[in-house]
């Protein structure tokens, strides 16, 4: 009894956690935030997707073609493509002829006396090639002016040439852009060496202030008569165009607020934003607008948001810069299927297709209807055949963005980005459309 008696006054005491109990609690609260891809089903819109694919099929073909343009006589033996098999994403078993015998109208295939099997393209290939070389030169003046604005809206007036190059499909530059066509306008910008890290740096020669203009007030002028100061850009308070699905109707109930984001002022993507306070209403608004500027210098709306965030600290925009993307659902569509995203600027877009077309990508359109398939060709008909992890286009490929990266890391570009900038942004907690018009 008396033992009971003293229990009664002895306080219990407090269980200090231990490390590994305070790792599994950490595990458990992590393992229930939800992924990207399991909260935003409801705001995706299936045409885009379908645009992902189509263009997912001509970036490995493209690939393939350029690398037999590499040739000396545009011909070599079938084992020389072996190394590019990650590019593709060919796995083995899988063989490499059957793969280029799927599209007969651009490659051909033969043996020699030794049956050594060689690969090649058809004439009309050869001929389609010859085609891009004089779309790219005609382009080229135009790819100058958006190379230079990329300089002129970058805090240092400086960009890593590397970092241009990964822009090298998506501006319509040439393949020989870090050997010859960097030193083509120099009277626009020039290669200089940092004799900090050593990296090659292309940089601003002359500020043209015709040219720090967004693609956005253009289009407001042309629809409002709005006089555009070309000596200062400053301050802009131009609404973004947004694009919803017809089956989205959270928006609805937050239009009060998108109204009054639509309506903040923020500075011009042009303007120097160094005094710029990070994480402002301002500031938030302003890299919405680089965004914008961005998407809208490509051939095809759209980017591989890896690439994006490989410019963060150039143009002082969020870390967080891919929860950004989605939370300005409307302005941006994120297809998020595959290991890396794609970002689309909506309003190009009518359904599966870009409304406006350069002849670049009236090319590549011509170059993906000579794509033939063996077998009945897979359609898309709704999200729930769609798989999150895994490509459903019929050469069972990893994304587009991976394949470039893939090519990058083998030209040795990537090597030496820092390791925060190629940081994977799948795994975040993604707040809904009203969260990115709050006022506060």
């Amino acid at each position: 009894m008396a033992f009971r008696s003293i229990f009664k006054f002895i306080k219990p005491t407090k269980q200090v956690p231990t490390t590994t109990h305070i790792h599994q609690t950490q595990s458990r609260q992590m393992t229930t935030s939800r992924r990207v891809q399991d909260r935003s089903k409801k705001k995706r819109i299936h045409d885009l997707e379908v645009a992902t694919e189509r263009w997912k099929i001509f970036s490995k073909i493209h690939f393939l073609m350029e690398q037999l343009k590499s040739e000396r006589e545009h011909v070599t033996p079938i084992r020389s493509l072996e190394q590019y098999r990650r590019q593709i994403n060919l796995p083995k078993p899988h063989r490499l002829s059957d793969f280029l015998r799927k599209s007969p109208k651009l490659f051909e295939l033969y043996k020699d006396q030794k049956g050594t099997l060689w690969v090649g393209m058809t004439e009309k290939a050869e001929d389609l090639l010859e085609e891009e070389e004089r779309e790219i030169e005609k382009h080229s003046d135009k790819a100058a002016e958006y190379v230079t604005r990329l300089l002129m809206m970058s805090i240092d007036k400086r960009l890593r040439v590397d970092k241009i190059a990964h822009f090298r499909r998506d501006l319509g530059l040439p393949m020989d852009f870090r050997g010859k066509w960097v030193f083509k306008y120099p009277e626009l910008f020039r290669v200089v060496k940092s004799e900090e890290d050593e990296n090659e740096y292309l940089e601003l020669v002359e500020w043209k202030s015709e040219w720090a203009v967004t693609e956005l007030e253009k289009k407001a002028g042309k629809i409002d008569g709005v006089e555009v100061d070309l000596c200062s850009p400053g301050k802009l308070s131009l609404a973004f165009p947004m694009n919803f699905p017809p089956n989205y109707k959270t928006v609805y109930r937050y239009g009060g607020k998108i109204d009054h984001f639509q309506k903040r002022e923020y500075l011009s993507p042009y303007a120097d934003a160094r005094e710029l306070e990070a994480g402002s209403q301002e500031f938030d608004k302003r890299a919405v607008a680089i965004m914008h500027e961005l998407l809208s210098f490509t051939l095809e709306k759209r980017l591989v948001t890896d690439h994006l965030t490989h410019f963060r600290r150039e143009f002082k925009m969020p870390q967080k810069l891919m929860r950004l993307l989605l939370k300005h659902f409307g302005i941006f569509y994120v297809s998020e299927r595959g290991k890396r995203f794609h970002v689309f600027l909506s309003e190009a877009y009518q359904g599966s297709e870009l409304i406006q077309k350069c002849p670049l990508i009236l090319w590549r359109e011509k170059v993906h209807g000579l794509i033939g398939y063996r077998g009945k060709k897979k359609k898309i008909a709704t999200f729930e055949e769609l798989s999150d992890g895994e490509d459903t286009d019929l050469f069972k490929s990893d994304s587009e963005d991976e394949r470039l990266r893939m090519d990058l890391e083998e030209e040795g570009v990537i090597d030496g980005l820092d390791d925060d900038e190629m940081m994977d942004d799948a795994e975040m907690d993604v707040e809904e459309v009203a969260t990115a018009y709050k006022d506060a």
